[in-house]
């Protein structure tokens, strides 16, 4: 199959979810045989037009310069692109920037589209964005061949609110089993002797429910936030916890084994993130031996299942930051087990494939 990957920064990775499913799906295609391309920004750090066998295809994107509409823009040069290039499946991951322009997909391709999560759900959004979120869910429906979901939960809501049927195929991750733990050192922390979080510093991924149960603990014990702050909310949270400093903002990290190594010694994990689907740091966390805590809610359960500890309220966070990892190992090994046996990336990527080959046969 000719196949073109639509609907991210780029390959390889220095965003987020999708970007990393790209890396893994698009080079998982390519030594299988199949042509595969993958749209990139053209301020990508990555300016080669092959990566690891995969086709690069730069388009120009303005978001660093004009924000959020530029993202609009580079959607539109993606999609304008993919009409001349004969590709047999577009998958498209997401649809917020690039549904208004569905008309414009070239009709000889099959579109392919992963619905992603609830978008219009998150608060980080003014109720006009919402509603603009929820129109350009229902183009996305209009304007695809097929679709995936990457949640029980996302394909159960696809077909009540818009009677469609989509293929369940979560995110995957590989088991981490090569822990190096000087690289705790880089972060001034010592085995099991810190928590923990990776998320971006958004309303929705209840960030700032689990730092406020923080500061409510008198033993002081680091807590390390790993992700992009330079945002207003992250700001917001930096200046309210400032006199806590055992609440560190570490940034963005994209470095994969630092990120393994981190959670692999964590003492406990943080999970906030409350609306879309299987989410991909958490399957990583998983993959990583953490005792993971995440938000009480479907789409984590359906996923930890008893194997996790929840939490709703910051009372809930104080009350859980006594536990000890060493004294769950049990939960860890059942979700390591769960890795191996749904998630791993062969698993997740054989299941695209399959997927995208039925879609084009049928």
């Amino acid at each position: 199959m000719k196949i073109a990957i639509l609907g991210t920064r780029g390959i390889p990775n220095n965003h987020g979810g999708f970007e990393q499913f790209a890396e893994y799906l698009s080079v998982y295609l390519s030594n299988k045989g199949h042509e595969v391309y993958v749209y990139n920004s053209h301020s990508h750090p990555y300016q080669e037009k092959v990566w690891n066998g995969v086709q690069i295809i730069h388009k120009y994107d303005p978001e660093d310069k004009i924000g959020t509409p530029g993202q609009f823009i580079y959607d539109f040069n993606c999609i304008l692109d993919s009409r001349k290039r004969k590709f047999d499946v577009i998958l498209q991951l997401g649809y917020t920037s690039s549904s208004v322009w569905g008309w414009m997909l070239p009709s000889r391709s099959i579109v392919v589209t992963n619905m992603d999560g609830l978008e219009w759900k998150r608060s980080k959004y003014s109720k006009p964005v919402q509603k603009f979120l929820k129109y350009a869910e229902r183009l996305a429906i209009k304007t695809s061949d097929y679709f995936v979901s990457d949640s029980i939960g996302i394909e159960k809501y696809l077909t009540d609110k818009y009677e469609v049927n989509s293929e369940y195929i979560a995110y995957g991750a590989n088991i981490f089993s090569s822990p190096d733990e000087s690289v705790l050192s880089t972060y001034d922390v010592s085995k099991h002797e810190y928590n923990m979080l990776i998320a971006r510093l958004e309303p929705e991924n209840n960030i700032e429910t689990i730092l406020d149960g923080v500061a409510m603990d008198r033993n002081n014990s680091t807590f390390l936030v790993i992700g992009k702050h330079e945002t207003e909310f992250g700001e917001y949270l930096k200046n309210k916890l400032k006199n806590y400093s055992n609440i560190r903002f570490i940034g963005g990290i994209y470095n994969i084994a630092h990120l393994d190594n981190l959670r692999y010694f964590s003492n406990l994990y943080f999970h906030g993130h409350s609306v879309g689907g299987t989410n991909p740091s958490l399957l990583e966390a998983m993959a990583s031996s953490a005792l993971i805590i995440a938000n009480d809610n479907l789409f984590n359960k359906s996923v930890l299942e008893e194997n996790a500890f929840y939490f709703k309220t910051k009372e809930d966070v104080l009350n859980l930051l006594n536990l000890k990892k060493l004294e769950h190992i049990t939960f860890i090994e059942k979700n390591t087990e769960k890795i191996k046996s749904e998630f791993s990336w062969d698993i997740i990527n054989s299941k695209y494939e399959v997927f995208l080959k039925k879609c084009l046969n049928a």
